[in-house]
């Protein structure tokens, strides 16, 4: 909603929004955009009467401020009913889909074709730290590109592809409203049990967004995935162009863009191509960690096969891309001890990033410090998957669950999750608050040392704190 806003704001729009809080490192962005920020929820927010109202699905229909547009019969849509009436007609959508790495991938793609010419539009879920905003529309007005071997495509308007449901008075996914004519599709674990019970009822959601991209499309599918080879083998309409790493191809699945890890240059993360089964280049990376050279791949073979990016051009400009804020940002080194902030909370996730960190600071502990906040994470859906998830982490220190509303029989664990860490040779603990947190960090954290902060949400200002304290003591 952030980003859609600053969208807006750029197309010549005057943008207001309402939230209870705008925390960093969106809501500073927002008021450097001039977006008014207005703090809670108020009817009096829609006076004068706007020309739209876009409601966000985190609002329900007991909403004051939504209640109110509905009963002032204004113009009510939800998010992507905006973009797709604002801002996608005339483009081509590249829509960026899967459990994991859609804000990097979308990120990436969108780096990648901007660098080599394409100009496209695109709307990131986070902060990327090469563009000055996570949206913006196209440069200029659509163009016709020719694709080698296919029909021509307009230009690109990159967006992430969330399968979370759009506004409480229609419960379809967001991306099925895109349209997309080129798709990635990352992964496919069961996630977002408030809105889909079932894994069933999860890939359902999927098997549609396939199904409806356009026979001249393309989608491109991690064939690391089981689930996502299946999806599209059964419901696809569209060409598939597969990629993985080389230790996660199957043999029954044509891999066309193919990646072998490879020994980088400093901290750079590096992989050898193969194209068609036909070596390319080695390429690098600064983004840490196996699932970002997946992340790569399927970007570079979005831009390549689906837009016509020249594979030399993207070999300079996947080396200089520079990530995104929350996805393993360093948030500082006070007393030579690395403080990262990532966005990770569903196991695979945290199993991902833990180990990626573990490879770039290998010389010092890693302490992990989770918060179990989102509506999945919360809940015993994936108890027995986050002791192993914990892995690679010397220390884990658990934050108190951020739903306390679920019912005790829901819940997820958390002394179980400690003993069961501890039983697999870890330091764990629970502590009572994020004060008690920064406190043991404080006391233990040493010169070579990483501490992960993992949370999908503001953590209870923790990143802010455990900074100030480190760098008193």
């Amino acid at each position: 909603m952030g980003a859609l806003a600053g969208l807006l704001q750029q197309l010549g729009h005057e943008v207001s929004g309402s939230d209870l809080a705008f925390d960093p490192p969106m809501g500073p962005a927002l008021e450097s955009w001039g977006i008014r920020c207005l703090h809670g929820f108020d009817p009096a927010h829609l006076e004068p009467a706007p020309d739209l109202v876009v409601i966000g699905n985190v609002c329900r229909r007991d909403n004051i401020e939504a209640t109110a547009a509905f009963e002032r019969k204004l113009r009510v849509v939800h998010m992507a009913a905006a973009l797709q009436q604002l801002v996608l007609e005339g483009t081509s959508p590249l829509v960026v889909a899967g459990t994991h790495g859609k804000t990097t991938t979308t990120a990436l793609a969108s780096y990648l074709l901007d660098r080599t010419g394409f100009e496209p539009g695109f709307l990131i879920g986070g902060l990327p730290v090469d563009f000055e905003r996570s949206a913006r529309p196209l440069t200029g007005k659509p163009r016709s590109l020719p694709v080698v071997g296919r029909s021509t495509r307009a230009t690109p308007f990159v967006i992430e592809g969330d399968e979370y449901d759009t506004a409480f008075f229609e419960k379809t996914a967001k991306f099925l409203h895109y349209r997309a004519e080129v798709a990635i599709i990352t992964s496919i674990e069961h996630d977002h049990v408030d809105i889909y019970p079932t894994f069933t009822s999860y890939r359902q959601a999927f098997e549609r967004f396939v199904a409806e991209i356009p026979e001249n499309g393309l989608i491109v599918a991690h064939a690391g995935d089981p689930n996502v080879v299946s999806v599209v083998q059964k419901h696809a309409r569209a060409r598939v162009t597969y990629y993985a790493l080389a230790d996660e191809a199957r043999s029954d699945v044509p891999v066309q863009w193919l990646g072998a890890p490879a020994p980088g240059r400093g901290t750079s993360n590096a992989f050898d191509l193969y194209a068609g089964g036909v070596f390319a280049s080695r390429f690098h990376t600064r983004l840490p960690g196996k699932h970002n050279l997946r992340n790569s791949l399927a970007a570079l073979a979005a831009a390549a096969e689906g837009y016509g990016a020249p594979l030399n051009s993207l070999h300079a400009a996947l080396a200089d891309f520079g990530g995104v804020a929350r996805r393993q940002q360093v948030l500082g080194s006070p007393r030579g001890i690395h403080v990262i902030d990532d966005f990770a909370h569903h196991p695979t996730a945290v199993l991902e990033t833990l180990r990626a960190l573990r490879a770039r600071y290998s010389t010092g502990r890693l302490f992990c410090v989770f918060e179990p906040r989102s509506a999945t994470a919360c809940r015993k859906l994936h108890q027995e998957l986050y002791p192993a998830a914990f892995g690679a982490a010397d220390v884990v220190l658990i934050a108190p669950l951020g739903r306390q509303n679920l019912p005790p029989e829901e819940r997820l664990d958390l002394s179980q999750l400690v003993a069961d860490l501890r039983a697999r040779g870890q330091q764990a603990e629970a502590p009572e608050s994020v004060a008690g947190i920064v406190e043991r960090l404080v006391a233990q954290a040493k010169s070579g040392d990483c501490i992960a902060l993992l949370s999908n949400g503001r953590f209870g200002g923790i990143h802010e704190l455990l900074l100030t304290r480190l760098l008193a003591a």
